[in-house]
């Protein structure tokens, strides 16, 4: 435990990750229920405020910046309101856009989630209003995204493609992120939300349970999903499972099971998927084995998952989580009497 600590205070400040993918704004709007409208039997929301946050690959690189680690984001936004206002949310978190495009056919998707409750009552999500991009991306946009992956992963440690079906993580991009990774032999990992099958021979990916439903059906095995790595030619797959944690595959070795760290009642799961392969790839990138980056992982998404909305974990409090389990483990093995 305590390298690990050691690799999160001294490794992840030197390291550099390559975000390429779909960037999302995650807009919270929050109000107070007044009264019931003259119009229809609904209630009427009184707007307090708007907060805008990083999203999707946005919230990765997020991830990887409060985690301590240089993040290089490459991906689309539109030149709209909401692209402004997620650039900016962006710049005051660390994260450099110096590689991502702004295209005024693109619209920046936003997805918009109305938090209400009564006054002084906590808030809770009552609705969620998806604003998804509907135009193509063009040829010479796609082009402009490869360049600018070369130069933005020229000096990277890891490159993490992050796929939310909205235009950007289409198979050129991850040709040129795989040519990358095995030319300067780094780790390539994935967070594909309905298409991990596209992605094949990266080194790793993260899917969630629901999405290894798709993939294998509901009653889906260990077995299966070691099969299911060698046949994508991963060296290991990741499959978060809520509140049951996570299950480390490996194609030779015996799957790991790692519970749940924290509470099994998440606050809020939104984005919590992001946490978990910014933290994986700065491991990978750090030089550990799949194990231990695993292990940062599954304390980063326990730390998320008790935070409202889209959010993310620093390098304090992922060393605070992990010398709290170091601390229960030797004191579970000193009141073991001895035999």
């Amino acid at each position: 435990m305590t390298d690990l600590i050691g690799t999160i205070k001294i490794e992840f400040p030197t390291r550099r990750v390559a975000i390429v993918g779909d960037v999302v704004a995650d807009q919270f709007l929050n109000g107070s229920i007044a009264r019931v409208s003259r119009e229809a039997p609904v209630f009427i929301l009184r707007h307090e405020d708007t907060e805008t946050r990083p999203g999707g690959a946005a919230n990765a690189a997020a991830n990887v910046a409060s985690l301590g680690g240089t993040p290089m984001l490459v991906g689309v936004l539109g030149d709209d309101a909401n692209g402004r206002l997620l650039s900016d949310s962006l710049d005051k978190v660390g994260v450099n856009c110096d590689y991502s495009i702004t295209d005024s056919k693109f619209a920046t998707t936003t997805k918009v989630r109305v938090f209400a409750g009564q006054n002084y009552s906590t808030r809770q999500q009552v609705i969620r209003i998806d604003y998804e991009n509907n135009s193509t991306i063009d040829d010479d946009i796609r082009r402009r995204l490869g360049e600018n992956l070369r130069v933005a992963a020229q000096h990277a440690d890891a490159i993490i493609v992050s796929d939310y079906n909205y235009g950007v993580a289409e198979p050129e991009v991850f040709r040129e992120a795989y040519r990358i990774s095995k030319e300067r032999n780094i780790p390539l990992l994935i967070d594909s939300r309905f298409r991990l099958r596209n992605f094949a021979n990266a080194t790793s990916a993260t899917p969630n349970q629901e999405e290894i439903e798709q993939l294998l059906g509901r009653d889906f095995t260990n077995a299966d999903c070691v099969a299911l790595c060698r046949e994508l030619g991963f060296k290991s797959l990741l499959v978060t499972c809520g509140s049951k944690g996570m299950v480390l595959f490996q194609q030779e070795l015996a799957p790991l099971e790692m519970p749940a760290v924290g509470s099994s009642e998440p606050v809020d799961v939104t984005g919590a998927g992001d946490t978990v392969i910014a933290a994986y790839a700065l491991g990978l990138a750090s030089g550990l084995g799949y194990k231990d980056a695993a292990t940062i992982a599954n304390h980063a998404g326990g730390i998320v998952v008790m935070k409202k909305g889209t959010s993310t974990v620093d390098a304090a409090e992922l060393i605070e989580s992990l010398r709290r389990e170091f601390s229960t483990v030797r004191a579970d093995s000193a009141s073991i009497p001895a035999t």
